[in-house]
Formats: C-alpha cells, sequence, structure tokens
C-alpha cells in the first residue's frame, strides 16, 4: 500500500515526498513551475469551482465543505487515475492553502488511503 502524505507547494521538495502531486486546479500564485518539482498535476481532482469559492477556506464550513468535496470525489473519474499514478509508492499530495489542516488535500488524501484499503487494481472506487 502506498504512502500518502500532504504539503504546501510552497515548501521545499523533499526526496522523502516520493511521488509530487499537485492537486489544486489553479497554479499557485508566485510559483514557477521549474522550482515546484511537480511529477503531476491532477486539476481533475480538486473540488469544482464553485465549492472551492463557497467554501473560502472558511473553518466553519470545513465539515459542510468536506461532506459536499466526498460527494464530488465519488464520482470523479480522476480518482481512479490518481490511484493508478500513486500505485505502491510514496506520494506527497501538494497544495497552495494556507491553513494546513483545514483544506481539500486533508480530505483527498484520508479518502485515497481508504480506497487504496477497499479497491483492488482497476476497479472504480464508489
Amino acid at each position: 500500500m502506498a504512502t500518502i502524505s500532504i504539503k504546501r507547494v510552497y515548501e521545499s521538495p523533499s526526496h522523502r515526498d516520493g511521488k509530487r502531486i499537485l492537486v489544486d486546479r489553479l497554479w499557485p500564485r508566485g510559483l514557477r513551475k521549474v522550482d515546484a518539482a511537480i511529477d503531476v498535476w491532477m486539476k481533475d481532482i480538486a473540488p469544482q469551482p464553485s465549492l472551492r469559492t463557497w467554501f473560502d477556506h472558511r473553518a466553519d464550513r470545513f465539515n459542510e465543505f468536506k461532506h459536499q468535496y466526498l460527494d464530488e470525489l465519488r464520482s470523479n473519474p480522476a480518482v481512479p487515475t490518481l490511484l493508478a499514478i500513486i500505485g505502491n509508492h510514496t506520494a506527497t499530495l501538494l497544495f497552495a492553502a494556507h491553513d494546513t489542516k483545514i483544506n481539500h488535500a486533508v480530505i483527498l488524501a484520508t479518502f485515497l488511503t481508504k480506497a487504496q484499503l477497499t479497491t483492488s487494481p482497476g476497479r472504480h472506487v464508489s
């Protein structure tokens, strides 16, 4: 089983990151692609723009945001693609949000870890 962690994209890359996967829909402000050391940019795994805008990184909306984002993930065709990219490797999901505990990457990492336990290769997560 893969080890999946999360990290702000602005933090320095490390050999311990494994595969570095940007999971934001928008490119991080002020970050040059050459400095990001990103292996894969999975725009389509990020929350839909309307949900992201509504959430606005407000702590009081996080529980509802989590519920809605999990609903999106359950039917997102990018999920099996991301699971295949990660495979059995170490992977770090990169995000730009300032808050390291209240953001979509926290939710996504937990979702993917559970999905690894409940799916076999080639099966769609539902």
